[in-house]
């Protein structure tokens, strides 16, 4: 499966987990194109240590601090800056202005954001009322701080976060 990804030339993450842990293994997986290889049993917190780490390399190039005009986010740290104010988010409004710096530029749905900030604990419904808060707070708390108008509604889909 991971031959076909590699031929297809798809950019996704791969974490190969598995029982195997001889060392044969573990370089077999990773020469394959694998970005990393994780061994049975582990604890949940290497798993996101190491998912983290492979978004971080994907998504934002290996850096702990994403920039995007006056938009200052430590990875590490949890943190935000805009014009060196310190911003206070909640964790979803932190997650949220993740996500769009994650795709700057793109039109998010909201059954896209819903699912990405709650997962499995979203139901799938209709009324996207809850994101719109979530929305209007993290526009509302960038503006005040200093920021730019990034945040744009598209009505009917979802939102899109840039430069306009």
């Amino acid at each position: 499966m991971l031959t076909k990804l590699k031929a297809l030339k798809k950019r996704e993450g791969v974490l190969i987990i598995s029982a195997r842990h001889s060392l044969d293994d573990k370089l077999a997986g990773l020469d394959l194109g694998a970005d990393d290889y994780l061994v049975k049993p582990f604890h949940l917190s290497e798993l996101k240590a190491r998912v983290t780490a492979i978004v971080r390399r994907k998504t934002f190039n290996g850096d702990n601090t994403i920039t995007f005009n006056e938009i200052k986010v430590d990875l590490t740290a949890m943190q935000v800056v805009v014009n060196k104010n310190n911003l206070t988010l909640t964790k979803k409004e932190y997650d949220l202005l993740l996500y769009f710096l994650s795709n700057k530029n793109k039109v998010v749905t909201k059954n896209a954001i819903a699912e990405h900030l709650w997962g499995d604990e979203m139901d799938m419904s209709d009324d996207f009322d809850f994101i719109y808060t979530h929305v209007k707070n993290l526009r509302k708390k960038l503006v005040e701080a200093g920021a730019n108008e990034y945040l744009r509604s598209v009505y009917g889909i979802g939102y899109k976060f840039g430069d306009l």
